[in-house]
């Protein structure tokens, strides 16, 4: 009889021990709510690593973040001074590019529907709103593998949260394709909870984008003074037609694609260069390619590259096949 009871105490000891050293899911989840999303702002930076090309890019990030909805987002590319930011405050969102001295305005609900993984408040929405989430422990660290809510998440379907045991911060961000291989890696320096700015912190001031605008270079461009750029893609089709026009701008180039059941126009063309100190506003929500960041409406994206500006539209592409017809693009030498 002692011996039964001896180990009926055994088991139940050993069973309140497992229970105490592996928090479920959910338990995690609810602490993780707590930190991340109760906190009246934050303060980070990070270093953002894209695979997605010939050669990984490099680029260093900042965020502030003060509750509710005021957000300012510096990314530079890593060796340069190019830079681009996102700024959410009372008047809507702006895309600021200083080096071509532009601004364009949205009145967009960024970044509710944007997953960015480098904002926290996105990753929890992005664990919460996974059913099929999971979690592992590693040493002195949570994993979530949730499905990913960015706006590469047809091709980048999945994504591996890494967050510290003790702080319940992130440490790294793997955004993976859909054979498991890492494109995309968010690593965190420096997390600050807790730090509030002024809403005049978020003001958006055109006469210091203007200032730092650099002269536009024509490296790289062919003899119309402009590269070319081709979609590549791994879709069934070809050009149906391909032709430029003269305009005062310059060339005006266009592709039309077709032959299966994703038909799209793509039109190249110098972009204006900025002679006003007020924001362009322009139809649609922003979504971040990695090299910068598009307009995109229900049938089109528009962006700016190299001195460019790209307009794809289609009455037959998704919104996510618009991006990635968009984020393919490479100029005619590299394809």
């Amino acid at each position: 009889m002692r011996s039964r009871i001896f180990v009926l105490m055994l088991v139940a000891v050993m069973a309140l021990l497992a229970a105490c050293g592996s928090p479920s899911k959910e338990d995690v989840m609810k602490k993780l709510s707590g930190k991340w999303n109760e906190a009246k702002g934050y303060e980070l930076q990070a270093t953002m690593e894209i695979k997605t090309g010939t050669e990984p890019r490099m680029y260093d990030v900042t965020v502030w973040h003060t509750k509710p909805e005021f957000y300012k987002v510096n990314v530079t590319q890593g060796g340069t001074e190019d830079s681009q930011m996102i700024v959410r405050n009372d008047e809507g969102v702006f895309v600021i590019t200083p080096s071509l001295g532009k601004t364009y305005k949205f009145q967009s609900d960024w970044p509710t529907q944007n997953s960015m993984p480098y904002l926290i408040g996105t990753l929890s929405e992005d664990i919460k709103a996974d059913k099929n989430a999971t979690m592992v422990e590693k040493d002195k660290t949570y994993v979530f593998e949730t499905a990913s809510r960015n706006n590469h998440k047809k091709v980048l379907p999945k994504q591996q949260i890494h967050i510290d045991k003790k702080t319940l911060l992130p440490k790294y961000v793997s955004v993976m394709d859909e054979n498991n291989e890492e494109k995309i890696r968010v690593t965190f320096n420096k997390i600050t909870m807790g730090v509030e700015h002024k809403a005049s912190d978020y003001d958006v001031k055109m006469e210091d984008i203007q200032k730092d605008k650099k002269p536009q270079s024509n490296e790289g461009t062919d003899e119309t003074g402009m590269m070319k750029f081709y979609p590549n893609l791994k879709w069934d089709g070809t050009v149906i037609d391909e032709g430029s026009v003269e305009t005062e701008k310059g060339t005006r180039s266009f592709m039309t694609y077709g032959g299966g059941d994703k038909e799209f126009v793509v039109v190249q063309e110098p972009a204006d260069e900025a002679n006003e100190l007020i924001p362009v506003s322009l139809e649609g929500d922003p979504v971040d390619l990695g090299f910068t960041v598009a307009a995109l409406t229900s049938n089109s994206i528009r962006w700016e590259q190299d001195g460019i500006a790209f307009f794809v539209a289609s009455s037959t592409l998704t919104p996510d096949e618009l991006i990635e017809v968009a984020s393919s693009m490479v100029a005619e030498d590299s394809k």
